[in-house]
């Protein structure tokens, strides 16, 4: 067996009853007053099941705790040069921003305290106002019942006077008029005493003889007459203050009712100015992103990094030698109260009740009997302090009713906070609910206006890639024509000159003949200069051919016949050269044919190509004209889709800055709206409560705190 310090083991296990009286007194008492099996449970056992668990937390907080340091040794390593490249690569331009932040949020702040400080003026002022009606009934009434008694006092007055200066004072004296003037004689401090002798004897008939005569009738005439002045005096007195007073209320109310509706307006603005400013924050936190952030408690966790590795190191080596101390001594009190003599030990020293037990009830008898003294303890210091007060040996009672008096002040401000709070919530939760409702239908819009620029975008490229390729297939088509038309214009040219050649050549052989057969219808080429070879041929002797000067003439490279060979006998043959000469006319003829209509041909063909051109030209100027029209179209609808795109990602971020306030003031309020009903009801209760205590210990002596205690000894847990 382990040889253990006596001390150490006491001292250990009274650590141990300490801390487990430490737990909740009323969740501890309940247990051991309804559970019939903690009652009869070994105290040893719970020790020893409170020491395991006990050592199961240290070595998961040990665990946990490895993890972590393991964790940041790991970032210690590395820690510095990350740091350093995260700060080098996050470094932008934040302070703007932040500036813009933080002013926001102090406007936000001065706006809260002023939507406060207005409800509470407003409240104020509705209280003022009610104040001032209470007291101005209160007022009005007092004038009410001052003002007939001077008016009915003033009416016997008229009637007595008259009465009496008529010698009719017997009669007048059995009237209630004259009692109405004993009365205002009595109560009429202005009065001497010898007037109110005089009148008191003459209205108790001691004046008035047996006729009915009064002796003294002009002297009490004369003080019923300034009587009457006075009162009349008095009731111009009361009218005017009055009629002052009345009008200083309606100034008043009119003043308050300003008030409060300036308050009121002010409410409205402040609460609607507390919603943008709640977005704005948000947007703008949103708008700082995380490397803007992160470079802040980088750069201030750099300057720190290697002062706190090493710190967080000797830390960590200190808990963990600590830690297996604890651990050490945990087992072995485990183990020295798991041994059978110790356990034959503790059942001897420890009967049941066990020391714990007794304590953990006499707790419960505690807190039941403060329970006793007022149903109003809800976890409030003020109402703890009022049951120790109560609690203590020498009782003050007036002590207790100023805290008592303090405490409902104090459940009336809050009252007074959670109307306040309730009305800002449902204003601000109501606000954030349409701003998010109309950017809805904004977004909804927005959405709709974009898909019909996307189409119209669509629409607008098609129409574009139509122009275009038309444009293509246009000049296409005029190249082509164009050449066309350059082949036909040569071939025409070439069919011309083909054909003015016969014809001259056909016009030549046909004179040839004429020279021959028919010498009347020749006719002889036009003289010419000879040229330098036709002079050197002709100067020796040689004959220019005049065939040869035709052929050179027109340039028709053939050959000239030579001339008809000789014979014998020879006869012209004028029958065949007259069908020779009309079949090379009829040729010329159809030269001339073709040549007409290669002619016309060729000019409509020109024609038709310089109008094809005329229209190809107009037609691709429209075409580039309406492709700049459309290009146009196309830039500025690209431009209004990304601006509307623009505008629906800041209409998204700002519906989703309103959701993340709308969630915020959910978070903030739900639980307030909720229970508002329940927590006014309950406080009502506990002010009800703790009046009803005032109202008992206001007539309390020292034999309440004697039957308390009786109450206490006789009460049954």
């Amino acid at each position: 067996m382990m040889v253990f310090n006596a001390a150490c083991l006491s001292r250990l296990f009274l650590t141990l009853l300490v801390s487990s009286a430490a737990l909740d007194s009323n969740s501890i008492a309940h247990g051991l007053i309804t559970n019939a099996n903690t009652d009869t449970a070994n105290p040893i056992r719970r020790v020893v099941s409170l020491l395991q668990n006990m050592a199961k937390k240290v070595e998961a907080e040990g665990k946990a705790a490895d993890e972590l340091f393991d964790k940041f040794m790991c970032y210690c390593k590395t820690g510095k040069a990350d740091l350093a490249k995260s700060i080098s690569d996050n470094d932008a331009k934040i302070p703007a921003l932040q500036s813009d932040i933080e002013e926001a949020e102090s406007s936000l702040a001065t706006t809260k305290q002023e939507l406060e400080q207005h409800q509470v003026d407003r409240d104020a002022a509705k209280a003022a106002m009610a104040k001032a009606t209470a007291i101005r009934e209160k007022e009005h009434e007092a004038y009410l019942k001052e003002s007939g008694d001077l008016k009915l006092n003033i009416g016997a007055m008229s009637k007595a006077i008259p009465a009496i200066e008529k010698g009719m004072a017997g009669g007048f004296l059995q009237t209630k008029d004259a009692t109405s003037i004993k009365r205002a004689v009595l109560a009429d401090a202005d009065l001497t005493e010898f007037d109110r002798d005089i009148l008191s004897e003459f209205l108790q008939g001691g004046a008035v003889g047996e006729e009915g005569y009064v002796p003294k009738s002009g002297q009490i005439v004369g003080i019923l007459k300034q009587m009457k002045e006075d009162f009349e005096k008095d009731l111009a007195g009361v009218e005017e203050q009055e009629s002052g007073a009345q009008k200083i209320y309606d100034e008043l109310m009119a003043a308050k009712t300003k008030e409060v509706q300036q308050h009121t307006e002010a409410i409205e603005r402040k609460t609607a100015l507390v919603g943008e400013l709640s977005v704005e924050i948000v947007q703008m936190k949103n708008s700082l992103s995380e490397a803007e952030a992160a470079k802040i408690e980088d750069t201030k966790f750099l300057a720190d990094l290697g002062t706190d590795c090493d710190t967080k190191e000797k830390e960590h080596e200190e808990q963990v030698k600590v830690r297996g101390e604890e651990l050490t001594a945990i087992s072995e009190t485990i183990k020295i109260l798991n041994d059978d003599d110790a356990l034959d030990l503790f059942k001897k020293t420890l009967p049941s009740p066990s020391l714990l037990q007794t304590r953990s009830y006499a707790n419960a008898k505690k807190a039941h009997a403060i329970a006793l003294i007022g149903a109003v303890r809800n976890g409030r210091p003020e109402i703890d302090f009022i049951a120790l007060a109560l609690n203590s040996g020498k009782v003050d009672f007036s002590k207790v009713i100023k805290m008592i008096d303090d405490m409902v002040e104090i459940l009336a401000k809050e009252q007074s906070d959670d109307d306040h709070k309730k009305e800002y919530c449902t204003n601000q939760l109501d606000l954030m609910e349409d701003k998010a409702k109309e950017l809805g239908h904004t977004i909804g819009d927005t959405e709709t206006e974009l898909a019909d620029y996307k189409e119209t975008l669509k629409t607008v490229e098609e129409d574009l890639a139509s122009l275009k390729s038309g444009i293509e297939s246009l000049d296409k088509s005029v190249m082509e024509a164009t050449m066309q038309r350059k082949k036909e214009n040569e071939e025409y040219t070439e069919l011309m000159a083909s054909d003015t050649a016969a014809k001259e050549l056909l016009e030549f052989a046909k004179n040839r003949l004429n020279k021959f057969y028919n010498p009347k219808l020749y006719k002889p080429p036009p003289k010419r200069e000879l040229s330098e070879e036709e002079k050197i041929y002709a100067s020796m002797g040689g004959e220019v051919p005049a065939l040869l000067q035709v052929a050179n003439s027109h340039r028709v490279k053939k050959d000239a016949p030579g001339p008809p060979p000789e014979t014998a006998t020879y006869k012209k043959k004028g029958e065949e050269s007259t069908g020779v000469i009309a079949m090379i006319d009829m040729l010329k003829r159809d030269l001339d044919k073709e040549m007409t209509e290669a002619d016309v041909t060729e000019k409509d063909s020109q024609k038709d190509y310089e109008q094809m051109m005329d229209d190809a030209a107009k037609k691709r100027a429209e075409d580039v004209k309406a492709i700049t029209e459309k290009e146009g179209v196309k830039a500025d609808t690209e431009t209004s889709i990304a601006n509307l795109e623009e505008a629906l990602k800041t209409q998204n971020e700002e519906l989703a800055s309103i959701k993340e306030v709308e969630h915020n003031l959910h978070g903030e309020c739900d639980w307030l709206i909720e229970n508002f009903e329940v927590r006014k009801e309950a406080r009502a209760k506990e002010v009800d409560a703790l009046k009803n205590a005032k109202a008992i210990l206001s007539g309390a002596d020292f034999s309440f705190a004697q039957k308390s205690v009786g109450l206490l000894k006789h009460h049954t847990f």
